[in-house]
């Protein structure tokens, strides 16, 4: 699978952003956001499962992030709202048939990754 992340920019502290990640194919049960801010190791952000029936976010963004997917479109959403400055990072979007809900926080856990896409959060 390919997979195209989009959406990414700059905005003010409070500001919201809707991150795009479109697959070339859906042979896959899982996909997930990471990202990765300057100077840190890559970290999970959220993940859902293809059927929707489960998500899972890190704590850090729990309440202000929300990932879903749009099964006709092949396409997965990461909405980002009250956007923080410790929120800046590049983004990431990963998919796989291996993992489940138990591993999702783990990158390795993740074969197949797009390319990155730049949010920047200005206090």
């Amino acid at each position: 699978v390919q997979l195209q992340a989009s959406g990414g920019g700059s905005v003010q502290a409070g500001g919201s952003l809707t991150l795009s990640c479109q697959a070339s194919t859906f042979d896959f049960d899982n996909i997930g956001w990471f990202r990765q801010g300057p100077g840190k190791e890559r970290e999970f952000v959220a993940a859902i499962n293809w059927r929707a029936t489960i998500t899972g976010y890190a704590d850090s963004v729990k309440g202000r992030f929300t990932i879903s997917r749009d099964t006709s479109k092949g396409t997965v959403y990461l909405i980002m709202n009250s956007l923080k400055p410790e929120d800046t990072a590049v983004y990431y979007c990963a998919a796989s048939s291996t993992t489940d809900d138990s591993t999702w926080t783990e990158a390795i856990e993740w074969p197949s990754w797009g390319q990155g896409t730049l949010v920047t959060v200005s206090s």
